[in-house]
């Protein structure tokens, strides 16, 4: 991931990172006094955070392209903008009224490639400062609570428009995995995240101009983008079993993890707890029935894949796959095939079957995929 880093670097020079083990003035290039915006990084921040902002952004070569903001202030007295290279914000995003329109902001303001530099109190982060500020007990009470409250009550009507009053929606509680789905959402590509301190910094770097999709996920039901019959993007609609935005990231998540044994993103942090229960029980699939109703969808059928995912198929089984339907019963449940390689073979194995039996095969299919379920054999991903 670190070869993303830093187009500031790419001409070759060598980072001025600090040693540890020497004086705060000793740099791995020698003693050289700190400029004014490694002072206020490190007067922000602490050692660690410290290095690893240098690690992406050459704090001595660069400082009168990065602008730093904090809390109370702006560190702009000697930024070149008409040069802005980076922004780093040492301001919580929790506390930032409407986190889209302020990354889109960021977007406007940064060139091609810029990098932009943000903190975060997920809500992991959250729970435990409150277990360890409060106890276990109390804590689990009170960060209930702030989760029902902060969290619940802005996606939910009316609540919304009461806390939005009552707050400034100045309190939000955010997860890992929406933070940087909004980021991607709004033009950025995920470099890297590291928690230290009780926050969990992030580098972002400007690919493109935010999304003009006005509708991610956020809702308990929503649509997923997926290929449908002729190659032609349909919305499939799911309950919601990740965080926020989560869709934005699976390029990421894939990059950093890979696939897991089924032919999914292995280690997704982006599943919520709950929603790895309503997988198992498939219930995350059950509003499927409405694009069977739009004639989108049939109850069996290949998998609707997300264009990523399409794309890494052979040639020839995405040119079989556009010629039928989305399913939402699958042939790897019938076939007891999840593995990620198996369950193309699953597909074609049904494709074939389906052109010799063209009455039949989807009977069969349901039929065997029910059993299969209901004994047990086979678990949703």
């Amino acid at each position: 991931m670190k070869n993303y880093i830093t187009y500031l670097d790419e001409l070759g020079e060598k980072r001025y990172l600090r040693d540890r083990q020497n004086s705060p003035k000793v740099y791995s290039k020698g003693i050289i006094e700190p400029n004014d915006l490694q002072k206020a990084v490190l007067g922000e921040s602490d050692q660690e955070v410290f290095d690893w902002i240098n690690s992406h952004l050459n704090l001595q070569k660069y400082s009168k392209s990065i602008l730093l903001s904090t809390e109370s202030k702006s560190y702009v007295e000697s930024v070149d903008f008409d040069n802005l290279r980076a922004i780093v914000n040492f301001k919580q995003v929790n506390k930032i009224h409407n986190l889209n329109n302020y990354y889109k902001a960021v977007n406007r303001l940064l060139p091609d490639a810029g990098i932009y530099i943000g903190k975060v109190e997920t809500n992991v982060l959250r729970k435990a400062r409150f277990h360890k500020s409060y106890g276990k007990s109390l804590g689990r009470f009170l960060y209930f609570l702030d989760f029902v409250f902060n969290r619940v009550a802005p996606k939910v009507s009316p609540f919304d428009k009461i806390y939005n009053f009552v707050t400034g929606q100045r309190y939000h509680l955010y997860s890992r995995a929406e933070v940087l789905g909004r980021l991607v959402y709004c033009g950025f590509e995920i470099i890297e995240f590291k928690e230290v301190g009780g926050m969990m910094y992030y580098v972002g770097m400007k690919t493109s101009l935010p999304s003009d999709y006005a509708k991610p996920s956020f809702h308990p039901l929503f649509k997923m983008q997926r290929i449908g019959k002729g190659g032609k993007m349909i919305g499939v609609y799911k309950m919601r079993t990740m965080h926020p935005y989560s869709e934005y990231l699976q390029d990421f998540v894939i990059r950093l993890n890979g696939y897991n044994e089924v032919g999914k993103p292995a280690n997704d942090f982006r599943v919520t707890s709950w929603g790895k229960w309503m997988r198992k029980l498939w219930l995350d699939e059950a509003p499927q029935i409405i694009n069977i109703l739009k004639g989108e969808m049939k109850l069996v059928g290949v998998r609707p894949l997300s264009r990523v995912r399409f794309n890494e198929l052979p040639e020839d089984v995405q040119k079989a796959r556009v010629n039928h339907k989305p399913g939402c019963f699958p042939p790897y449940v019938a076939l007891c095939m999840p593995d990620e390689h198996q369950n193309i073979e699953a597909e074609v194995i049904y494709m074939k079957d389906k052109e010799q039996h063209p009455f039949t095969t989807d009977i069969k299919y349901l039929y065997k995929s029910v059993y299969n379920i209901l004994a047990n054999k086979i678990r949703s991903a």
